[in-house]
């Protein structure tokens, strides 16, 4: 169970745990007054929808989940905390829902599986969370496209090596990134992290740079400042 300042995540029944990544990510995605729909693909525990609900008052807070385990609990989050009127989670993969749904959302954010084959483990149900060929980048973009509405924004986490492929890959499908953060551990270390806003407009993006921590448990002002709303302890 995490705890956070507005509502609790039970996570004992998904692969994949909350982390830094999904944390970072929906309190970075940009949310404004206008986004009516939103969309979180790849639920999991249902964190990144619980956060979009937190902090927009979206009457649209959709999620997907192909992994049974998860989705159940996802569910369970939604309804246990101060907006199930408002959250709803699919069952399904994203390229069945992406085929399926006619909706269109002016915010879709994705935490999305990133891990090379090459590494799996012997637990079908982490891999489907971690490995990126349950989810690859070309069937994320796609479906994204189908969905995204004409002004909307697409918020996504991928590791800094996948950098320039995600973009090349976005622009087959026409979207262009407007915004990218690169995120280091500490100053000292390498860029871990891209997190990025793709939209419809092919423009010079614009680019930024997120550290961490200075030390260990010693958080920069610039992380405290971007989680404080969510973690309790900040």
């Amino acid at each position: 169970m995490f705890t956070f300042k507005e509502f609790t995540v039970h996570q004992e029944r998904c692969a994949m745990k909350i982390g830094t990544d999904g944390v970072l990510l929906g309190a970075w995605a940009p949310v404004t007054d206008a986004v009516d729909s939103i969309l979180d693909i790849g639920a999991g525990t249902g964190i990144l929808a619980l956060m979009m609900a937190q902090r927009a008052a979206a009457d649209t807070i959709d999620a997907m989940e192909i992994d049974t385990e998860a989705f159940e609990q996802a569910v369970e989050n939604f309804e246990n905390s101060p907006w199930g009127d408002r959250l709803f989670c699919y069952h399904a993969s994203f390229q069945e829902f992406a085929d399926e749904i006619e909706e269109e959302y002016d915010l879709i954010i994705s935490n999305p599986p990133f891990f090379e084959p090459t590494y799996k483990t012997s637990d079908p149900q982490r891999d489907t969370a971690r490995f990126e060929d349950a989810l690859p980048l070309e069937h994320l973009f796609a479906g994204v496209q189908r969905l995204l509405s004409s002004k909307g924004n697409f918020a996504v986490v991928v590791p800094y090596t996948a950098e320039e492929r995600a973009v090349t890959i976005a622009s087959q499908f026409e979207l262009y990134p407007q915004k990218l953060t690169r995120v280091k551990g500490m100053a000292n270390t390498p860029i871990k992290r891209t997190l990025f806003v793709f939209g419809r407009e092919a423009i010079t993006p614009a680019l930024d740079e997120l550290v961490i921590e200075h030390t260990r448990h010693e958080y920069t002002e610039d992380y405290i400042n971007l989680t404080k709303d969510f973690y309790i302890k900040m």
